[in-house]
């Protein structure tokens, strides 16, 4: 009987280092949500995690995706799988682009950093926001990897022509402009935790704060987080990222316009990403306005409760516009196989924040290299058990 158990099983090794016996529970991006959920405070958590109002549409994006069933064809040559492609002129392993995301220090004391590093690692764009806690600079000496940078029009022209002439000096190679935020969403979880960017001390927070000590610690042991690009833009030339953060949304440009774009181009001699599309009627304005690239987007759910959701407008707009600019699905990736979906639909590439951020919250830098490795191999094993080049009758809708 001895003989046959020792045959027949094995012992798993037990592994010393925390983080990696965290990162084996974790093979789905909803497994990093969870270990993020669990380790961040709840205000932190919900900020990344929460969308508007009902969250309907937060909820659809990803929920659409399953609406799409593949059509695999079988006895394929699939020995060999090629994930490459070509975007914006630049070959990428994978049709895959880290979407900027702000105040990304809020789940690790690494935050934009890390993130850059780990994309480097893969190949794989990063896009920095405007509100990033770590500067265009500091991010850029981090990374050798394709980075691209993300602007709002504001009403201090000044202000983004000198962010723009930044990124070009240093080396970013592609610019997003984001046109769905007139306003600020209301994201109602953060409404109810009365939670703020940055965190404001409350009896709540600070209960909230002792319940993480990980988090807490890895928060305190750090300089303060600063909306690292604009700092030296705020009010009387004030560092505290409070009245930055009131500074920065007072002068969002409401009058913003398609002769915005114009003006854009003007200053940006690099390639150009609307982000924000949500109608196949804003997708050929963009390109007639001669923009190089269409990021179809409802900002992860978190502006317009309502709005559609990217996966299900792909298609239209392929149609529309006919290969005139690059087509970036961003919203609702969660596997390889929605990379795929999209990229049968017409899409070029697809972009991801929330994943990566749940990658930081639940295990720092090496969570974003284990979730861009699940992407890849999703993708690889999806083409391997579908088809090895993606056409459009890889899909249908159900």
């Amino acid at each position: 009987m001895l003989q046959t158990f020792r045959a027949t099983v094995r012992f798993r090794k037990f592994e010393i280092d925390p983080i990696e016996r965290r990162l084996r529970s974790a093979v789905t991006v909803e497994d990093l949500r969870r270990l993020a959920k669990r380790r961040l405070p709840t205000g932190v958590f919900d900020y990344v995690d929460g969308g508007a109002e009902d969250e309907r549409t937060l909820a659809h994006n990803s929920s659409a995706f399953a609406l799409l069933e593949f059509r695999p064809d079988v006895l394929c040559d699939v020995s060999e799988i090629d994930t490459s492609t070509t975007l914006l002129g630049k070959r990428i392993p994978l049709p895959l682009i880290l979407a900027p995301t702000g105040y990304t220090r809020i789940t690790h004391s690494q935050g934009e950093l890390s993130v850059a590093r780990a994309a480097a690692r893969a190949g794989l764009p990063y896009s920095l926001s405007t509100m990033s806690t770590r500067s265009i600079e500091e991010v850029a000496a981090v990374s050798d990897g394709p980075k691209w940078f993300q602007v709002y029009t504001w009403k201090d022209r000044g202000l983004v022509t000198e962010l723009v002439e930044r990124a070009a000096a240093a080396g970013y190679e592609a610019l997003w402009l984001t046109v769905d935020t007139a306003v600020l969403g209301r994201r109602e979880r953060d409404v109810r935790n009365g939670y703020a960017i940055p965190p404001q001390l409350s009896p709540r927070t600070i209960l909230d704060g002792i319940l993480h000590p990980a988090w807490t610690v890895d928060f305190l042991r750090h300089e303060p987080m600063q909306f690292a690009n604009v700092t030296h833009h705020a009010d009387h030339g004030t560092r505290d990222a409070i009245p930055m953060a009131e500074h920065v949304m007072r002068n969002f440009d409401q009058k913003l316009s398609w002769a915005d774009v114009e003006w854009l181009q003007s200053i940006w001699k690099g390639p150009l990403v609307l982000k924000g599309i949500q109608t196949v009627a804003d997708a050929r304005r963009a390109v007639e306005a001669g923009v190089e690239g269409i990021g179809l987007s409802n900002h992860g759910g978190r502006q317009l409760d309502g709005a559609p959701a990217p996966i299900e407008l792909v298609e239209p707009v392929a149609q529309e516009i006919q290969g005139a600019a690059a087509i970036i699905c961003d919203g609702g990736v969660r596997r390889g196989s929605d990379i795929v979906k999209a990229i049968a639909l017409g899409a070029d590439a697809c972009s991801i924040g929330r994943p990566y951020l749940y990658a930081m919250g639940a295990a720092g830098e090496r969570g974003v290299d284990h979730v861009l490795r699940f992407f890849r191999e999703g993708v690889e094993r999806t083409m391997a058990l579908t088809i090895p080049a993606i056409d459009r009758d890889l899909v249908r809708w159900r």
